[in-house]
């Protein structure tokens, strides 16, 4: 699977918070699951384009 977050970003924006390494798998996937949805959404409303809406 292809990485969708920069670790370093992540890590950047949690400021002093310690960060587990299993926690950026999970939000990978989270990730993942986000662009699925609002790409079936797209489709569903007969849109090539993904918009904010669709989150």
């Amino acid at each position: 699977m292809t990485d969708l977050i920069v670790k370093a970003a992540v890590k950047k924006q949690l400021d002093d918070k310690h960060v587990a390494g299993d926690f950026y798998e999970a939000l990978d996937d989270e990730v993942a699951t986000v662009l699925e949805n609002v790409t079936r959404r797209a489709e569903e409303n007969d849109r090539k384009t993904v918009q904010p809406r669709d989150l």
